[in-house]
């Protein structure tokens, strides 16, 4: 075909023209919106940082309840939110529990109930749990309580993300 038999006629030009420039204005409006709306998801999955919760001296072989806080950020709105841990000394070990039940969520207390002192239990629905944080069967918690990272170092101890055990 030769340029003398393709022709573009003048509506043919701006419907072009129009597409393309309506093309590149939505394509400009929209990848900011989209960059905006996903952000938060491709920052998810970032490790957590460690808090520094108390002193390793501070620690016995009895679980004690130890208040944290930290800065966060949800999405777009960063906020101080304080988090409870109850930590002890297992063997050379640390271990930190959540005061978490998994049964609904209430909080529960370590050595409260006067027939079971040496168990963690729920005031909500009676949950209990060992001094390990298993569940203990018969009771309507169906899993272990959370269980905290934790990186002990120069004589403080630092908690990290929480972990759900099955």
């Amino acid at each position: 075909m030769s340029e003398k038999e393709h022709k573009v006629s003048r509506r043919q030009f701006l419907t072009y023209t129009l597409t393309g420039v309506g093309g590149f204005m939505a394509a400009g409006m929209l990848m900011p919106m989209a960059r905006f709306a996903l952000d938060p998801a491709l920052k998810a999955g970032t490790e957590s940082e460690y808090q520094p919760v108390c002193y390793l001296e501070e620690l016995t072989e009895e679980p004690q309840k130890f208040a944290f806080s930290f800065e966060q950020q949800d999405a777009w709105y960063e906020s101080e939110v304080t988090r409870e841990a109850y930590i002890f000394i297992r063997g050379n070990e640390v271990t930190a529990l959540s005061p978490t039940c998994t049964h609904l969520g209430c909080t529960v207390s370590y050595g409260s109930n006067d027939d079971h002192p040496e168990r963690f239990y729920c005031p909500c629905h009676f949950g209990m749990f060992e001094k390990d944080g298993i569940n203990v069967p018969g009771t309507p918690p169906q899993r272990p309580l959370d269980v905290y990272d934790v990186l002990v170092e120069d004589g403080k101890v630092y908690l990290g993300q929480i972990n759900q055990r099955t």
